[in-house]
C-alpha cells in the first residue's frame, strides 16, 4: 500500500522541512481534512530518517495547527487547517545560537582533543614511511601495525585481544554493517533488545530483515524468555548493547551473560556484542567474546572519545569467519583509510588517547554528579560514566509533546520512539545525553529547563485516557 511521501525542501533542519512539507501539502489540497498521515515509522523509513524526526515534525505540525493526534488511531488533518496561514517556526525551534543539544550521544568538547589531533597529523607529516603508507593500498582488514596499535588501545580499556583477531573498519556502524553481510541474509531473523540503536534499525529495514525485539529489564535481557522465544520464532543473530544499553542504560547482569552465551552454543545461534560506548572504569562485566569467543562478533570504536569524524574502529572476529568479514568489508570500500587508521594509532602510540580517556572519564563523572543533583525527585536510570540518562515519564505525559515543548525551551532530547523495534508499541520516555555539551554550565541549565518542565508542564501535553 502506497503512503504520501513529501519532497523535502533543502537547508535547515530534517523535522521542520517535514513539517514545512505537511503545511504545504495541506495548503495546497494535497492531504484533504481527514486524511490520516503515514505512520511514523513507515514515514521515517520512505524519507530515510528516523523515527524521532518524524515524530518531531508531526508534533510540530500538530502545535501549529494542521493536524491532531488521536491516541490509538494516528495523526489526522484538522477541520480547522483549511484555510489556516502558512508560517515559519516559532523562534525556539530554530537552530538558532543557544540551543542546546541533548540527543546525539557525543564525547564532551575539550580542546585537548583537537591538539592531540593535531600533534598526530604532525607526527604523520614528518615521517615519510607514514605519508607513504597512509597513500598505499593496506591489507583489507587494515595493516598489522594498526590493527596492533588497536589491541594496545583495547588493552588499555581492560579489553584483552589478539591484534590477529582483529579487522579495522570505519566505526561502529560499519562494524555493524559488516557483521550483518557476514551472517544474515534478505528474510533473516535479527534479534535485540526491544528499544536499540536507531543506526541497527535503520540498516536492518534496508537489508530486508526481520527484526524480534526482546524486553529488558533492570538485569538486561532475560535469557530464560530469550530462548522461548527462539523456540518460537528462530532468529540467526542477537545483536546487544552487554554494559551500556543504549537508550536504557541497562548492564547485562554477569548470570545472564554466561546463561546467554551458553544458549548461543546450545542453539546455534550468533551474538553480535556492540561496546562502542564509553563505561566508567571498574565497572565492566565479562565480556561475551570471552565466553562465546567462536560465536561473538566484538565491536569497538574511537568516535566516543577521539571523535566520530574519524571514522575509525575495530572488530573482534572469529578465525572461522574472518574470510567472510574480510570480504565484506572489500566490497563495500575495499579497504579502511590507512590515513585515518595511522592517525587513531598515534593518537594512542603516543599516549594522548590514555590521557584524553582518564580526563573524559571524571568529565563524565562530574556530569552524572551534576545531573543527579538536579534531577532529584525525578525518575531516571542512569550510572556514573556513562554518556546518557533513561527518564519514564509521568502516566499521561507523552513523549513527543514533552519533546516539542523542550525544544521551544531551547533544549533538544530524543523521544523513545526513534529506538523501537519493528511493531513494538514506545513507551513514553526519552534519552537526554549528558556528554554533548559545550560545558558543565550549559549542561547545568539544560537540565533544570527538563527539569521544571516535567515539573510544570504545559497542561496541552496530558493525554486524557
Amino acid at each position: 500500500m502506497t503512503i504520501w511521501v513529501p519532497a523535502l525542501a533543502a537547508g535547515g533542519t530534517k523535522y521542520r522541512r517535514l513539517a514545512d512539507a505537511i503545511a504545504q501539502a495541506i495548503s495546497a489540497g494535497e492531504l484533504a481534512v481527514g486524511d490520516k498521515l503515514p505512520p511514523q515509522r513507515r514515514l521515517a523509513y520512505a524519507l530515510g530518517v528516523t523515527t524521532g524526526t518524524v515524530t518531531r515534525a508531526y508534533g510540530e505540525a500538530e502545535r501549529e495547527g494542521w493536524v491532531e493526534a488521536r491516541v490509538g488511531s494516528g495523526t489526522y488533518v484538522r477541520a480547522e487547517a483549511v484555510g489556516h496561514q502558512l508560517s515559519g517556526p516559532l523562534p525556539e525551534a530554530s537552530d538558532k545560537a543557544g540551543l542546546l543539544d541533548l540527543g546525539l550521544a557525543l564525547p564532551p568538547p575539550t580542546p585537548e582533543r583537537e591538539a592531540g589531533l593535531r600533534r598526530a597529523m604532525a607526527v604523520m607529516q614528518s615521517t615519510d614511511m607514514l605519508l607513504t603508507g597512509a597513500l598505499d593500498y593496506q591489507p583489507h582488514g587494515g595493516s598489522a601495525e594498526h590493527r596492533a596499535a588497536y589491541a594496545q588501545w583495547l588493552a588499555g580499556a581492560g579489553q584483552e585481544i589478539d591484534a590477529d583477531e582483529l579487522v579495522v573498519n570505519l566505526g561502529g556502524m560499519n562494524g555493524i554493517a559488516l557483521a550483518f553481510a557476514s551472517l544474515l541474509s534478505p528474510g533473516d531473523r535479527l534479534a535485540t533488545e526491544v528499544l536499540s540503536y536507531p543506526g541497527l534499525i535503520s540498516l536492518a529495514q534496508q537489508m530486508q530483515l526481520k527484526t524480534l525485539g526482546l524486553a529488558l529489564d533492570e538485569q538486561g535481557i532475560d535469557v530464560e524468555a530469550l530462548a522461548r522465544r527462539h523456540h518460537q520464532q528462530r532468529f540467526k543473530v542477537l545483536y546487544l548493547m552487554p554494559e551500556y544499553q543504549n537508550p536504557t542504560t541497562v548492564q547485562l547482569s554477569e548470570r545472564r551473560r554466561r546463561d546467554l552465551a551458553a544458549l548461543a552454543a546450545e542453539r546455534d545461534f550468533w551474538l553480535i556484542e556492540d561496546d562502542v560506548l564509553p563505561v566508567a572504569p571498574g565497572t565492566r562485566g565479562t565480556p561475551l567474546y570471552r565466553l562465546a569467543p567462536e560465536r561473538t562478533i566484538y565491536l569497538a570504536s574511537v568516535s566516543k572519545l577521539l571523535g566520530g569524524g574519524l571514522r575509525s574502529g575495530v572488530m573482534r572476529v572469529p578465525l572461522s569467519i574472518m574470510t567472510r568479514v574480510t570480504v565484506a568489508l572489500r566490497n563495500q570500500c575495499w579497504m579502511p583509510p590507512p590515513l585515518m587508521a595511522g592517525l587513531v594509532c598515534e593518537w594512542i602510540e603516543s599516549g594522548d588517547a590514555a590521557r584524553l580517556s582518564a580526563w573524559q572519564a571524571a568529565e563524565m563523572d562530574a556530569r552524572y554528579a551534576l545531573a543527579a543533583d538536579i534531577l532529584q525527585g525525578i525518575d531516571y536510570a542512569g550510572r556514573t560514566g556513562g554518556f546518557y540518562l533513561w527518564l519514564p515519564l509521568p502516566a499521561g505525559l507523552r513523549a513527543s509533546t514533552l519533546v516539542d515543548q523542550l525544544a521551544r525551551r531551547g533544549l533538544t532530547v530524543t523521544p523513545a520512539e526513534a529506538f523501537c523495534i519493528g511493531s513494538e508499541p514506545a513507551p513514553q520516555a526519552i534519552r537526554v545525553c549528558i556528554s554533548a555539551a559545550p560545558t558543565r554550565e550549559r549542561l547545568a541549565d539544560g537540565l533544570r529547563i527538563l527539569r521544571e518542565t516535567l515539573r510544570n508542564p504545559d497542561p496541552a501535553f496530558w493525554q486524557t485516557v
